[in-house]
Formats: C-alpha cells, sequence, structure tokens
C-alpha cells in the first residue's frame, strides 16, 4: 500500500516567477471605496439601455466568432481620439481586454527574454510586473526627488537615461500613476530620440481628467511610426467592468501587434458594449468635471490638514505628510475608507470619488491624531 504525497508546484514553476506575489488591490465592502481609481458613477442609464439592447442584438450570434478584427470599434475609438484635434485612422487604433492587454502584446512584441524596457519609477506597477511575466529585464528610471520638482520628468534626465540603457522598450506615463503628475511633450520627443532602436510608449490612461493646456503625445504620432499612446475605457468612460483599453500608433506597429494576440481576443459583447459606450461619447465623459472638481477640493483640503499633496492631473491624488503611511491607511479603513498604499513611505493614494464619498474620506482624514502626522503640528509652532 502506498501513501500519495501532494507534489509541491512551485518547483514545477518558472524559476523567475516563485516567491512573487499576484497583482492585486483590496476589494473591500465599504462606504467609500477610493482605492483603485475607480469612477464613482455608474454608467448613464440611456447608455445602459443602448448596451443591453446592442447586447440582446448580438446574444444569437454568439456560436459565431466574433470579428477578429473588431472592425466597428476601431473605427469608433479613431473617431473618439479623433475629436481631441489629431487625426486617427482606424488602421492606427489596436484594442484589448483593458489596457493592461495592449501592455501585454506590446512586451510580447518588441520586449522578450535579452531584451530591456526602462520605466521612471514611481509609476503604474504593471508595467515592471508586466515584464517580468514576458522576461523582458525592468530598469526603473529615476523621478526628481528635489522639493519643488518632486516626482516630476524633465527631458535632459530621461534622454541621458534612456540612452545609457539601449532599451528595446521606454515607458512614459502621462499623468503618471500614483503621483498624478503629467509630462511635457519635450520629454516624449527627448526619449524618442535617444532610443532610436527602441519603442516609446506613453500611458495616457488618465488624460481625459488632465488640466486646460496639458498636451497629448497623440500629437506627436505623425512621422514616429515607434510612438505609442495607449488609452483606457476604464476611468474617464466608467467602464473597469467592461475591460477595454486601446492604443494608438503608426499602422504598421499595429499589425505587428496581430502576431502575438491571441486570436479572436475581443469577445462579441465586450465589442458591442464599447461601441455604444462611444457613440454617447458626450453622456459618459459628463462626470469629467465632478470628479476633476472633487479631485482639486481633496488636494486644497488635505493640504490645509497638514498632509501635502501632489500637483494631479488625473482622477486621484497622492499625498504624504504621514509618519506611517500603512498605519494611516488601517485608521481609514477603521472609518470605513479604503484608500491605496502604494509603497512609497509616508504616501498614500487616493481616487476622486463622488462629493459624498470625498467628505467621508476628508472627515476620517481631520479625525486622525497627531501622530499620524510626519511633522507633527505642535513642532511646527
Amino acid at each position: 500500500m502506498t501513501t500519495s504525497t501532494r507534489a509541491d508546484l512551485t518547483r514545477l514553476l518558472r524559476a523567475d516567477l516563485r516567491g512573487e506575489s499576484a497583482y492585486g488591490a483590496p476589494q473591500l465592502a465599504v462606504p467609500a471605496a477610493l482605492n483603485t481609481n475607480e469612477n464613482s458613477y455608474p454608467v448613464p442609464a440611456d447608455v445602459v439601455a443602448e448596451m443591453a439592447a446592442e447586447v440582446a442584438r448580438i446574444l444569437p450570434g454568439l456560436n459565431r466568432y466574433p470579428d477578429r478584427e473588431f472592425t466597428a470599434l476601431r473605427a469608433a475609438l479613431a473617431g473618439y481620439l479623433s475629436r481631441s484635434g489629431t487625426p486617427i485612422s482606424a488602421d492606427q487604433v489596436w484594442a484589448g481586454n483593458g489596457s493592461n492587454e495592449v501592455l501585454l502584446h506590446l512586451f510580447q512584441a518588441f520586449g522578450g527574454a535579452g531584451r530591456t524596457a526602462i520605466g521612471f519609477t514611481p509609476s503604474y506597477s504593471m508595467h515592471a510586473i508586466i515584464a517580468g511575466t514576458s522576461q523582458t529585464t525592468w530598469l526603473p528610471g529615476r523621478r526628481h526627488t528635489e522639493p519643488g520638482r518632486l516626482f516630476e520628468l524633465d527631458a535632459e534626465s530621461v534622454a541621458a537615461q534612456v540612452e545609457s540603457v539601449n532599451p528595446a522598450l521606454v515607458f512614459l506615463c502621462s499623468p503618471n500613476n500614483p503621483t498624478g503628475t503629467a509630462i511635457g511633450l519635450d520629454v516624449v520627443e527627448a526619449a524618442y530620440a535617444a532610443a532610436p532602436d527602441a519603442v516609446i510608449v506613453v500611458d495616457e490612461a488618465y488624460a481625459e481628467f488632465a488640466r486646460p493646456g496639458t498636451a497629448s503625445a497623440l500629437t506627436l504620432l505623425a512621422g514616429r511610426e515607434r510612438l505609442v499612446v495607449t488609452r483606457t475605457m476604464s476611468k474617464a468612460f466608467a467602464l473597469a467592468g467592461g475591460r477595454l483599453g486601446y492604443l494608438a500608433a503608426d499602422p504598421e506597429l499595429t499589425a505587428l501587434l496581430r502576431l502575438v494576440r491571441l486570436p479572436y481576443h475581443l469577445s462579441t459583447p465586450v465589442q458591442a458594449i464599447a461601441v455604444a459606450a462611444l457613440r454617447h461619447t458626450d453622456t459618459m465623459l459628463g462626470t469629467v468635471g465632478a470628479i476633476t472638481a472633487q479631485r482639486d477640493r481633496i488636494a486644497i483640503e488635505l493640504a490645509a490638514l497638514g498632509y501635502p499633496p501632489v500637483p494631479s492631473d488625473a482622477n486621484f491624488v497622492l499625498f504624504g505628510g504621514l509618519a506611517d503611511a500603512g498605519a494611516t491607511w488601517a485608521a481609514l479603513l477603521d472609518r470605513g475608507v479604503l484608500v491605496r498604499d502604494v509603497g512609497i513611505p509616508h504616501y498614500l493614494r487616493v481616487t476622486a470619488g463622488t462629493p459624498a464619498e470625498t467628505t467621508a474620506f476628508l472627515d476620517a482624514m481631520a479625525s486622525l491624531g497627531d501622530e499620524h502626522r510626519l511633522t507633527r503640528r505642535s513642532d511646527q509652532s
């Protein structure tokens, strides 16, 4: 008689993945969930009705595979991007199940073993994670740390860092997550010139929330066949549950992404829902002004409370001045407010939600004791 022993499956896992933790923000049932930069407003009823009608229309045809080229969706996305004043054609557009899949396609096509990618941290953590899953070497670039320029990037520094590592991929975020800071187009141009053998990716997931005068890298696409601008419908379009991310680039580059995408990767319902949403662009973006108003309110009131915010062009605020970010995160959770600990000492990030959610967060912050401040008010007198 033999006794079977359960195998340790980790020994079968790729060596570079052993000991790693899966990505995931807490999903907790709290009165104010402000940790994942979701749009707090539900999809408007008239858009829901059209989405439901579109899904009902296509349901009988689910016995067939979806449109592999997602033709109607690409045209709709191109039309939306062209509203900014920069003409974008359908063959310049690519899409996936959330911007993370689009980023994965870029790593699969242009990264891989023996190749290097660089991004400027702190930044979107999935860039480094996807690099690892695609066996692309990830190099963390540096941002400014001095007061008055904290978390900023400039063209000269970016160019020098990029040129020194000869990367296959360069990632720039504008606005940047988790800091909320935007970059000038000169930074994008400098990175492009410094890395003649690299694909330059500008992640603009939060572009719709940027303050007036913030330029988009879409305006630089013409004549730059290695430049990519990624976007998402998860944030401003309030479709985080719909999972639709996309990019704009040279048609030759988007054609190359077909080599790595899985067959029929965008389901028929996802395509139908996204196209219906894009037919109601103005309605779907109708909450952007309300959200940015709460973002600015958060920044003003946090500063008054003694927790300095980082100027933000996104739908969230990174704020500092915390003696122990983890302790403050827990204290806020005890008060029914969930924010994000992004791993930067003395900082937390909060999403700009509804006025009621913002009030709940600010009231919770105001109720915290002096021990939560890095510099106590008694020390400032």
